[in-house]
């Protein structure tokens, strides 16, 4: 393999496919990045075999082949050579790297021993990237890390109501997203993906692109532009969360997102770890406290319009916090029946998204 091209595309497509590499699988050779050279058609492919990221780029192609350069080390050279062109020749024994003055010769990774990944195997639906982007980045945060239940380490992806349905949970909070407009997943209607996966899968979305999904029995895949990213599904049955929402809607507390975000920001200084905040809930206020038996108390009082009786809950601040930064628009609902029942984060203007936060119990 032998190619020339800019030195700027290439550090772009190296360091892209680069996110999937890893050194702390058991197989070396993922620690390095698969080049593949067709006439001027080039593919970089980076793996941990949970998540795969091809990226394609023309070059001015010199003879076909396929190489696997280090992945961290061969962006790094590329980067601090001079602007310009770049060469990679992988002709020879040791692959070489120059531009400018600057020449590298790189120990050789055999590149039989990289894993092949198959093609997908489904049918493509189109989704709008800007809207899968914002989508993910709602629900992959409310993932779990715990990988002793691994399937709530994922966010579902599910066909509801002719569109696309993303839910996460790790039993203390809920995100469901709705991305509504296109009949997806016609050909399986369910399966849960890795939720590191999927995060970097909203890094690397446009906003104005659209991509093309493809979910089979074993991994979702999507396609934008000239970039691809799959991830394997996590096997198990994701809980049923519908069980968690409440079949009814309690009085809602009326409040402005940003002004609850930076009273919750300033008042959660005070809070150690896992010390909740209470919310007081009144007609015309919101009122946030938290107690710290170390460092002191702090309380803040804000506008909101509420219809119910006064009612005190307590919530894990950086859990609540996630939801409001999450939540779209300018005034958000929260909606709780007791001090013991799951309170429900909504946007006043939109049905899309969903966020369910279970309370602290507090004395």
């Amino acid at each position: 393999m032998k190619f020339r091209c800019e030195r700027d595309v290439l550090v772009d497509a190296l360091t892209t496919a680069g996110r999937a590499s890893t050194t702390r699988n058991a197989l070396p050779v993922l620690s390095g990045l698969k080049m593949s050279l067709e006439g001027d058609n080039l593919a970089i492919t980076g793996s941990d075999l949970e998540l795969t990221i091809t990226t394609r780029l023309e070059v001015a192609g010199i003879e076909d082949g396929v190489a696997v350069l280090p992945a961290k080390l061969a962006a790094d050279i590329v980067r601090l050579i001079e602007p310009g062109a770049v060469e990679v020749d992988a002709t020879g024994e040791r692959p070489r790297v120059s531009g400018g003055r600057s020449e590298f010769f790189l120990n050789s990774i055999p590149a039989d021993e990289y894993p092949a990944r198959p093609e997908p195997v489904g049918e493509s639906v189109t989704i709008a990237a800007g809207d899968l982007s914002e989508g993910l980045r709602q629900v992959v945060k409310a993932a779990s890390t715990d990988d002793s239940r691994p399937v709530l380490t994922g966010v579902l992806m599910t066909a509801e109501d002719g569109g696309l349905r993303l839910v996460s949970t790790d039993s203390y909070r809920l995100a469901v997203r709705d991305l509504p407009g296109t009949s997806v997943l016609r050909g399986r209607t369910t399966g849960s993906g890795s939720s590191r996966a999927l995060n970097e899968v909203a890094r690397l979305l446009g906003d104005d692109d659209s991509v093309s999904l493809v979910l089979s029995d074993n991994d979702v895949s999507f396609e934008i532009g000239n970039l691809s990213i799959a991830t394997q599904l996590i096997q198990g049955e994701f809980p049923d969360y519908r069980k968690l929402i409440p079949a009814s809607r309690p009085p809602a507390l009326i409040v402005n997102r940003h002004s609850f975000m930076d009273a919750l920001r300033r008042v959660k200084l005070m809070a150690a770890e896992h010390t909740p905040v209470r919310l007081t809930m009144a007609p015309d206020s919101l009122v946030l406290r938290t107690v710290n038996t170390d460092l002191g108390e702090a309380v803040e009082e804000i506008d909101a319009k509420y219809e119910g009786d006064e009612l005190s809950v307590a919530f894990n601040p950086e859990y609540l916090l996630h939801g409001l930064e999450v939540t779209p628009g300018d005034e958000v609902s929260l909606e709780s029946a007791d001090a013991s029942k799951p309170a429900m984060l909504r946007a006043v203007d939109s049905v899309e998204f969903l966020y369910l936060l279970m309370p602290v119990r507090v004395s």
